[in-house]
């Protein structure tokens, strides 16, 4: 069984490419669900973010996941053919290592990642598409980004897309004072309304729907309906989008129309919220997701991330090794029953005690002639203390 990647990620393809491949999770079930009903695919996870689209799959036979998510999806594959980056086994293990780790996003560490990644095996799992291969290694490299969150330090860098867009701003306004106004109330939507509020902005962020005691409103901010944006946008001075919405939520003849619009627009989505031709409005200017990366730090990761990085990759492939080898330990479980069956000893007159011995040096004679030339006493030494620590434990319980 091997392991298949494509990747379609934020730092060398173009936001009017991976917008065409970005979804939402009901459409990311659904694909996952389709994709898994595919020739010799055996597994499927689907990742889609802001910054990336990546299909994971398994399968006995090679694979193009690029492809194959392109014929889900129902969009030709021509024009991503040199887009998606691909990686097979070792190499696809290692990129999500990174990717849950949070040395490939835009923001190094960001928080979000880790809970986009549980998302999509999540998603794997409801629609019976997470084989025990995918199942494993993204259990293990969440693993992998916890550690990494609580090992490294990151206060000197943002966090997240919704605190680089909120520095952005800082970057042409004093926000302290000003009105703006968040279209979306998800988390990343709430996260950019709480910050600007902490700093003094006068927040309104809109609702598309009101439930008592569901419906999560951020300290401090008032609330308009989703409807009524247009109105109460007029006089603001910026604009911070971040919904799931497929069609713009801002667009050009909306903003040309109104009497003093805001001076910036900040998109946080993919697709995109706020059409593209506002920005070319006099007197405003619109950013996207990839003007985030042009404006944030780059730091090179501590060595100490790639250790633990590689000790969860290690996990994987001992875990791995096992699982393929159990069908040659069952085959030499028989063998060596087969063996000891015909043995004459076992013929004699032996009482039970005598019988065991007999059993487990015969045992233990097979098995060590059997890998002659691969074991060593290092290895044995490890078998018998492992052997040892499971005994001491049963007789405590």
């Amino acid at each position: 069984m091997s392991i298949f990647l494509s990747v379609l990620e934020h730092s060398h393809v173009p936001i009017e490419i991976r917008e065409i491949l970005s979804f939402t999770q009901t459409v990311t079930k659904m694909l996952t669900a389709k994709i898994a009903e595919m020739p010799d695919v055996e597994g499927a996870v689907l990742l889609s973010t802001c910054n990336r689209t990546e299909l994971y799959l398994t399968g006995k036979n090679a694979l193009n996941p690029g492809e194959i998510l392109c014929k889900a999806a129902e969009v030709s594959y021509a024009p991503f053919a040199e887009a998606f980056e691909q990686f097979a086994d070792e190499a696809a293990v290692r990129h999500l290592m990174e990717v849950a780790s949070g040395l490939r996003s835009r923001i190094f560490g960001e928080d979000q990642i880790i809970s986009q990644v549980k998302s999509a095996i999540a998603i794997a799992r409801e629609v019976h598409s997470a084989c025990h291969e995918l199942e494993t290694l993204f259990r293990i490299a969440i693993s992998a980004g916890k550690e990494v969150r609580s090992s490294v330090r990151f206060t000197s860098v943002p966090t997240s897309a919704a605190s680089r867009a909120v520095e952005l701003i800082e970057g042409y306004l004093k926000v302290s004072g000003l009105s703006a106004m968040v279209i979306g109330n998800g988390e990343m939507g709430r996260l950019a309304a709480s910050l600007l509020e902490s700093r003094g902005c006068n927040v309104t962020i809109t609702l598309r729907t009101y439930k008592h005691g569901e419906t999560i409103v951020p300290p401090g901010c008032s609330v308009v309906p989703y409807e009524e944006r247009f109105s109460h946008m007029d006089g603001m001075d910026f604009v911070i989008s971040a919904t799931t919405s497929p069609h713009y939520t801002v667009g050009e003849k909306e903003v040309s129309a109104m009497k003093h619009p805001p001076k910036y627009f900040v998109d946080l989505s993919i697709p995109r919220d706020i059409q593209p031709s506002v920005g070319d409005i006099d007197g405003v200017t619109a950013f996207n997701v990839d003007d985030l990366e042009d404006c944030a730090p780059h730091l090179e990761p501590p060595p100490l991330v790639y250790e633990i990085l590689q000790k969860h990759e290690d996990r994987f492939y001992r875990w791995l090794g096992y699982k393929e080898c159990m069908p040659a330990v069952e085959e030499l479980k028989q063998a060596i029953l087969d063996r000891l069956m015909t043995a004459k000893e076992l013929e004699d007159e032996l009482d039970t005690e005598q019988i065991l011995e007999l059993a487990v040096e015969r045992t233990v004679d097979l098995v060590a002639g059997g890998f002659a030339g691969h074991l060593t006493s290092e290895s044995m030494q490890l078998c018998s203390e492992k052997i040892r620590a499971n005994t001491t434990a049963r007789k405590v319980i």
